[in-house]
């Protein structure tokens, strides 16, 4: 059992939920953007949450399949297609010998997870089969997808149970303007009142400036006390950076370990699954929680794929 690029669209890499343990060391933890709908593509073709799926960014690959398989496809809707048939997001769907899958074009999200029942046979590096492309570690020779590469299972022919009862609603839907929930800090105390107070206040663009490592916006300038400069410490998913220009950067999977900006506030892991959905131009708000609130608020998100399993496996 097998899967041939045709095509690999814009950016199509194989991610699972991360390398971790390793950030001492320089090397980034990588892993889906969107976490939730790469744990939700996976239950939902029979996997274990943490299996490798495709991460396909704007623009879908074009994929054939040797033999008879089934996906699920969740995040972004990149209009999806089996020999030219549109076929539904957050279903786990058959796909028979020799079908190919392919994207019209986004619909609504930046990122679609693409998980294969059975497991892709990637072979894991440090814990993980995330690619970090700039060090050509992981995924599939440490890189891209390209035109021919050939992607086998590690379990051909895997079919969950219950197939047919196997979907659910579409999770990410598409706003005039987005709310990320944050935690002020670390580095709040760099900023003037009116500074924070212009970072809940305003709207930001998404720029042209976003990949996998950060998210550059734009908008109502942010005001240190003093500089955006600060002695390089570690950098969490989701930490937005505030250097002297007063514009904030969003990091993301394949952010640098550590960094000299200052961090205004962090956004809370429950709001990953709209972070890594946003793209160039849209509007980003920000939402002052709780540590306390932030950490029910990713409990809650575990419960609720616990829940999903124990609906769909039994």
């Amino acid at each position: 059992m097998s899967i041939t690029v045709l095509h690999p669209g814009m950016l199509t890499t194989i991610q699972d939920q991360g390398r971790t343990g390793y950030q001492q060391f320089g090397v980034p933890v990588s892993g889906a953007v969107d976490p939730r709908s790469a744990a939700v593509a996976n239950i939902l073709a029979g996997n274990e949450e943490g299996e490798a799926v495709l991460e396909c960014t704007v623009m879908g690959p074009q994929l054939r399949f040797s033999e008879p398989a089934v996906i699920a496809i969740t995040g972004a809707d990149l209009g999806p297609t089996l020999d030219g048939v549109p076929m539904d997001n957050y279903r786990a769907v058959r796909v028979g010998a020799g079908q190919v899958l392919r994207f019209t074009g986004p619909r609504c999200g930046c990122r679609a997870f693409i998980a294969v029942a059975g497991g892709l046979d990637i072979p894991e590096v440090m814990g993980s089969r995330s690619t970090y492309m700039k060090a050509k570690i992981g995924g599939f020779k440490g890189r891209k997808l390209e035109k021919e590469d050939v992607l086998d299972l590690r379990a051909p022919g895997t079919e969950p149970k219950a197939l047919e009862a196997r979907s659910i609603a579409p999770e990410f839907h598409a706003r005039t303007e987005y709310t990320l929930r944050v935690v002020l800090g670390p580095q709040d105390d760099a900023f003037t009142a009116a500074g924070i107070e212009t970072f809940f206040s305003g709207v930001y663009v998404v720029t042209a400036e976003f990949d996998r490592m950060g998210c550059r916006l734009e908008g109502p300038e942010i005001a240190h006390a003093t500089s955006g400069d600060i002695i390089s410490d570690g950098i969490a998913f989701g930490a937005i950076q505030v250097p002297s220009s007063g514009q904030p950067i969003v990091m993301l999977s394949d952010r640098q370990t550590t960094g000299g900006y200052t961090k205004i506030a962090n956004v809370i892991s429950a709001d990953f699954r709209i972070l890594g959905q946003l793209k160039s131009g849209d509007k980003v708000r920000f939402e002052k929680v709780s540590l306390p609130s932030a950490q029910e608020a990713l409990l809650a998100q575990r419960a609720s794929l616990r829940l999903l399993r124990h609906v769909l496996d039994g």
